[in-house]
């Protein structure tokens, strides 16, 4: 039997110029990336105005789906519980302001959802997508001095990423000799 050039053509073919490997993911006591973006009300968000709290920082794929609906409105139920333990709460996702802002309407979300349109601070983070098709759920808690003391990345489990930045951000406190 012989070969044609068609038979030969590789099925496919990665040029080395256009392919962009995303950043290995950050790790635990890894220093988080400066955070600046807007959040659904316009109001930019610095998470160097943050000055020794902790910060909560979860990625979500997208506003409104059961999954995301499901982590947001766990970090609703225990905000006070956050705050008090002495925490910012911030949601980030590609959506946009309108979407964040219906979606936090819906479910009363007390907390921001930042912008991430051009998925700049995913990448910075490097939260891993699936297939590299759906962006990934994975949440952050990061120490008042920047740096990261907490890394969850499940995808199915949204409500358990409210639970594990609970636990970190008490042995964070008991650690600090506060109460616990």
């Amino acid at each position: 039997m012989q070969v044609t050039d068609r038979q030969r053509r590789p099925l496919l073919r990665l040029e080395p110029s256009r392919f962009h490997p995303m950043p290995s993911p950050l790790a635990s006591g890894d220093r988080a990336p400066q955070i600046a973006l807007i959040d659904a009300q316009g109001v930019e968000r610095r998470s160097e105005a943050l000055v020794g709290k902790a910060l909560v920082l979860f990625f979500y794929p997208k506003d409104d789906t059961p999954g995301c609906t499901a982590e947001a409105c766990a970090f609703r139920d225990s905000y006070a519980d956050l705050q008090a333990l002495g925490a910012e709460v911030w949601g980030v996702s590609g959506d946009d302001a309108a979407s964040h802002q219906r979606f936090a309407a819906r479910h009363q979300l007390p907390f921001p959802l930042l912008v991430d349109r051009g998925n700049g601070l995913r990448k910075a983070f490097g939260v891993p997508s699936v297939l590299g098709l759906l962006p990934g759920r994975v949440t952050y808690v990061i120490d008042g001095s920047g740096v990261i003391r907490h890394v969850f990345n499940n995808l199915l489990d949204g409500a358990a990423h409210r639970r594990e930045a609970l636990a970190v951000l008490q042995q964070l406190r008991s650690e600090a000799g506060g109460d616990g």
